[in-house]
Order: structure tokens, then C-alpha cells, then sequence
């Protein structure tokens, strides 16, 4: 048997993406200047976009400014994973690393690093994909941007910024056009990228447990009657949204009661990543495997995959594998049919 505490000995590591001038920056600075007692390493593209306030420095080496909260931050200059393994050798350990990604760009390639390289993967972990988003423009940046509907569906955590700038009706039409693109987020609202820190740090198996309270009123109400004895399909207009459905931006989630075979699963799941790799962004999971006490975690990010055994199942919890993919094109029902399939 594993050790279950083997898992926390890899640093968590976030991805921080988001259009510019959504307020990265905003977070960046305060991780880099409160005094909230954790030792966070911060990877930026730019220095100056940051902007570090060199009261804050209290020494810096290279290419790597330390502050006098703890926290550190230096820049991407070429190579991520070289960066990254600088890092791991630094005297002290982290609590975190956060990797932040131009504003034009695709999260993708920084979230596949932590895939790819076999001394970062085993040292440190891909914890969740943190993207920041402006109330005012992201309508807008849906429409002409197809970089921001990625960054939407590849988040685990979305910030939405500078409600304040908008009316109830405009938050409500931006929240209801992410929910179309990525149900499965978490959502946090705010003026001044002013959430706690540790709702966006360290979330581990990204929230994928909310998954469950989440998930009725995003699926067709037909699929899950038998299985909740209710209508569930009515559920959305509770929070007073309209239920946009995105063209061409989908997510799947599928769920069994009881075990998989790891048999059949870990195939199943390894020849749909590779085959719809491309149009995969997101794929995620938690599945009781026949025999083994602990969940079995997944994430994966186009064609990569990563899973690892986490905790047990807790005594009177319900063993279930529920399994979410988000992503362009996808056919539905193949995936609902092939996830079935692995029932044990």
C-alpha cells in the first residue's frame, strides 16, 4: 500500500493565466507583499509587468528577488522546467509555486511541464489552473478571443474581477457564459482580486468533490431522474441565470455507482486521451478502483495524464467514480458509453 502522506511531500503548483489587464497583476503583487506566513516561489514573465516594490526586497541573487514576506519571485527566461529545478534546490522548501502565463497565451504548455519532466513531476504537482478574468470585457474577449475561452475552460478557479464595474444583470450574463464553457469551475467574485489566498491555493484534486453538488444542473434532467428520484433540470434558475449553451466549447461528465475496473479503465481512459487528445483541454476524475481502499485521482491536460491513489475512502462515504472532460467537439455519448463500460 502507498503511504498516504506521500502524496503532500510534492510542492502543489499553480498556473495563473488570464487576459490582460484582468488583474494578475493585482494577485501577484499581493502573494509578493502580504503577510500571510506561507513561503510561495513566483515565476513571472516579466518583471516589470509586476512592477515589485523594492521596499519589499529584501535581497535578490540573479535573477530571483526574495521578499520580506518570505516569498520569492523570478522570472521565465527560456526554459521553465531549468527554472523550476533551481528552484526545488533552493535552501528552504516552498508551501507553493505559482507560474504565471502571458496574458495571450494558451495555459497548455506551462500546464504540460508538469507533466513532461520527470524530476519536476516527481517533486512537484500540477494543483490547479487559476485563471482571472475581467467582468467588464470577458463577454467581449469570448467573442474575438478565442485564447480567453481557453483560459475559461482549462481553469480548476476562476476569478472574476471588478464586479464591481458592472450591474447585476452584466455579472449575471458573464457568469451564466463561463458556466457554459466550464460548469465545473469554481467561481470566485471579486473587486480588487481580493480573495483569500487560500481559496486559490492549494485546492488539491481540484474541487472535483463539488463536482457531485454541481453537476444536476448542468447535466439533462432525463439522464438523472431514476438516480435522484427528482427533476434536478430546473435547478439554474435558482441562481437567477439564463443557461447559455457554448457552441462550440463542451464539457462531459460522467458518473458510476460503485467501482471501475482498472482493467478496462485505465485503458479506456488512456486510448481517449490519445486519440482526442487534441480536443481534449481538461480531463479529470476521482474513481473507486475494485480492491483498492483509496480514490484514485486523475487530471490530465490534452494528451497528458497524471493519477495517483489520494486518501481512503472514508468509512460511510459513498464509493462512486465520477469523471469530467472539457473540451471542443467532443462526442458525448461515446464518452458516457466507454466511461460505463469500465463498471467492475
Amino acid at each position: 500500500m502507498s503511504d498516504p502522506t506521500a502524496v503532500t511531500d510534492k510542492i502543489p503548483v499553480t498556473v495563473l493565466t488570464g487576459y490582460l489587464g484582468a488583474g494578475k497583476t493585482t494577485l501577484l503583487n499581493r502573494i509578493l507583499s502580504e503577510p500571510h506566513g506561507k513561503r510561495y516561489a513566483v515565476i513571472v514573465n516579466e518583471f516589470g509587468e509586476i512592477g515589485i516594490d523594492n521596499e519589499l526586497v529584501v535581497g535578490a541573487d540573479e535573477e530571483v528577488f526574495e521578499m520580506n514576506n518570505g516569498c520569492i519571485c523570478c522570472t521565465v527566461r527560456g526554459d521553465l522546467i531549468r527554472i523550476i529545478e533551481g528552484l526545488m534546490k533552493r535552501k528552504g522548501k516552498f508551501d507553493a509555486i505559482i507560474v504565471e502565463t502571458t496574458g495571450l497565451a494558451d495555459p497548455a504548455p506551462v500546464a504540460q511541464t508538469f507533466f513532461v519532466d520527470e524530476d519536476v513531476r516527481a517533486k512537484s504537482r500540477l494543483d490547479a489552473v487559476v485563471t482571472v478574468a475581467d467582468s467588464k470585457w470577458l463577454a467581449a474577449r469570448l467573442r474575438d478571443a478565442p485564447e480567453a475561452k481557453n483560459q475559461i475552460a482549462f481553469a480548476d478557479v476562476i476569478i472574476l474581477n471588478k464586479v464591481d464595474l458592472v450591474t447585476p444583470a452584466e455579472l449575471a450574463e458573464v457568469e451564466a457564459r463561463i458556466r457554459a464553457i466550464n460548469p465545473y469551475a469554481r467561481l470566485l467574485k471579486a473587486t480588487k482580486c481580493d480573495v483569500e489566498i487560500d481559496e486559490v491555493l492549494e485546492r488539491r484534486a481540484f474541487d472535483l468533490d463539488r463536482i457531485l453538488d454541481i453537476e444536476p444542473n448542468f447535466l439533462n434532467a432525463e439522464d438523472h431522474d431514476h438516480e435522484h428520484g427528482h427533476d434536478h433540470g430546473h435547478d439554474h434558475h435558482h441562481h437567477g441565470l439564463k443557461h447559455y449553451h457554448d457552441e462550440d466549447m463542451q464539457s462531459v461528465s460522467a458518473r458510476l455507482d460503485g467501482d471501475v475496473d482498472p482493467n478496462k479503465f485505465m485503458p479506456w481512459l488512456n486510448t481517449l486521451t490519445q486519440t482526442e487528445g487534441p480536443k481534449i483541454l481538461r480531463c479529470k476524475g476521482i474513481v473507486a478502483i475494485k480492491g483498492d481502499s483509496q480514490r484514485f485521482v486523475f487530471q490530465g491536460v490534452h494528451m497528458m495524464l497524471d493519477g495517483e491513489p489520494q486518501r481512503d475512502w472514508k468509512p460511510g462515504e459513498k464509493r462512486e467514480s465520477k469523471v469530467v472532460f472539457i473540451g471542443r467537439d467532443l462526442d458525448e455519448e461515446a464518452i458516457r458509453k466507454g466511461f460505463a463500460a469500465c463498471a467492475a
